[in-house]
C-alpha cells in the first residue's frame, strides 16, 4: 500500500507490482478508486462488476480516499475489501491511513473497512519532491511556436 504526496511515483511502484504479477502468469487489475465506486447501484450492474473485480488476483486502486465518500460508495468498498476470494489488493493514496475515517459517512463501515486493509497490509511511505516537473518540456518560459497549417 504505497501512500505519500502527489508525483512521488505511488502510481508507478503498484503499476510495476502489477506487471510483475502479469509476467508469472497471474491476471491484474487496474483501475482508479473513483471509477471503481462509480455509481453502479442505479444501473443494477454492481453485482456484475464486483464478479469482474475480484476475478484477477491482484486489483491495483489508484488515488484511494482522494475525496469523501457517499454511504454507496463506502457500502461497496466494504463489500469489495470483504470478499473471501483471495483477492490481493494494492492501494496507493495521498493521504496516510490514519487520515482516512473521516472521509466514511458511517463509522462503523469505516472501521471495520479500515481495519481489514491498514491491518493486513504492507505500508510504503513514500516521501520526496514530484518527479514531474522533470518531465516538463524544457525552456517552458519560450513563447510556443506558431501553429502549422497543413
Amino acid at each position: 500500500m504505497p501512500f505519500g504526496p502527489v508525483g512521488v511515483g505511488k502510481t508507478h511502484v503498484a503499476q510495476a507490482l502489477g506487471h510483475l504479477t502479469v509476467r508469472q502468469g497471474a491476471h491484474v487489475r487496474f483501475a482508479k478508486t473513483s471509477r471503481i465506486l462509480a455509481d453502479g447501484r442505479a444501473d443494477r450492474s454492481w453485482d456484475e462488476r464486483i464478479r469482474e473485480l475480484v476475478r484477477p488476483v491482484v486489483l491495483i486502486l489508484d488515488d484511494f480516499a482522494m475525496r469523501r465518500l457517499g454511504a454507496a460508495q463506502a457500502d461497496d468498498l466494504y463489500e469489495l475489501a470483504s470478499e473471501p476470494q483471495g483477492l490481493s489488493l494494492i492501494i496507493t493514496s495521498n493521504r496516510a491511513p490514519r487520515d482516512w475515517s473521516p472521509l466514511f459517512p458511517n463509522p462503523v463501515v469505516a472501521e471495520s473497512l479500515l481495519d481489514r486493509l491498514i491491518n493486513t497490509s504492507h505500508q510504503v511511505i513514500m516521501k520526496g519532491p514530484s518527479y514531474r516537473p522533470e518531465k516538463r518540456p524544457k525552456n517552458s518560459t519560450a513563447k510556443p511556436d506558431k501553429p502549422r497549417v497543413l
